[in-house]
């Protein structure tokens, strides 16, 4: 209301416009009184808008994906002491909201003739050390210039992405791909067992990539047919992903578009986005901390 009156006080002046809309002359003139001296506005007012700064940039480092509860836990993450009521109240005032995930869509093409390896996770996503049991999944993106296929392999303790690839093509190299940039990055070869869980599309449980992962010593385990339960953990991931990054855009131009994207929401994930199940830390922070305490053991022994 305040914003209409500056808008049309130089043409009507504020008397007339009051007269119409449903605000005093000295209301407006107190608020305008206020813009102009911040020393005159009440102690809350002046903590709102140091708030609403605060809470902005948080929302616009975040991908401006974050709700009310993510952009509380970052605010007390960095020791800023405020309810999560008042950043509700503030995030409204200001036209901030978080992203909504959808509905999946099914991508998984299988063959039921194709033996597969036995289901090793039984729908317990859960590991108690880093390399212990990853899960890959992919997705799509339509684009001008046809489909962009995007694949993740994601490491269950932390829910980091350690490997991704997109692609035009849904063929098996480009799961493979993800796969190798998962096994240069993380190397996980020693006594420890991996065990690495997908669903029966055809891809993963192709011989290409069936021996690839008894090459580089991962144990292969698959889900049941056409139930995105068994692998539930890595639809959540393409979930987030769609809702985050994809479908806050009207239309996606090239293969190179979506990429560049990709790279940028992959990076932003495993090192600062706070994921409740981990404790509302970023997954790079998650792993941080056991390799910490795993090195402080021998020297407290």
């Amino acid at each position: 209301m305040k914003a209409f009156i500056d808008d049309h006080r130089k043409v009507y002046g504020v008397e007339p416009i009051c007269k119409v809309l449903p605000i005093a002359p000295s209301t407006y003139y107190a608020r305008e009184a206020q813009r102009r001296y911040p020393e005159l506005q009440s102690a809350r007012s002046r903590r709102d808008e140091q708030l609403m700064v605060e809470i902005r940039r948080v929302w616009d480092e975040n991908f401006q994906v974050y709700g009310v509860r993510k952009v509380w836990r970052q605010l007390r993450r960095e020791h800023i002491d405020v309810p999560r009521c008042t950043v509700q109240r503030l995030m409204r005032r200001l036209g901030l909201r978080g992203v909504i995930r959808g509905k999946g869509v099914r991508t998984t093409i299988s063959d039921r003739n194709i033996p597969c390896p036995l289901d090793r996770v039984q729908r317990q996503f859960r590991a108690n050390r880093p390399n212990a049991l990853w899960v890959s999944d992919f997705t799509f993106v339509s684009t001008w210039q046809g489909f962009v296929y995007v694949a993740f392999v994601i490491d269950v303790y932390a829910r980091r992405i350690v490997g991704w690839k997109a692609s035009t093509s849904a063929r098996t190299d480009f799961v493979l791909d993800a796969l190798e940039q998962a096994l240069y990055a993380r190397k996980p070869f020693g006594a420890d067992w991996l065990i690495h869980h997908s669903d029966r599309g055809s891809q993963y449980v192709s011989i290409r990539y069936t021996e690839r992962l008894a090459e580089a010593g991962l144990e292969p385990s698959v889900g049941s047919v056409g139930d995105s339960y068994d692998n539930a953990l890595a639809e959540t991931i393409n979930g987030l992903f769609k809702a985050e990054v994809i479908h806050r855009r009207t239309s996606w131009r090239s293969h190179e578009e979506v990429e560049w994207a990709t790279l940028q929401w992959v990076d932003w994930f495993n090192h600062r986005r706070l994921l409740e199940p981990i404790g509302n830390i970023p997954p790079a922070e998650k792993e941080a901390a056991y390799y910490q305490q795993r090195d402080a053991l021998p020297m407290a022994a």
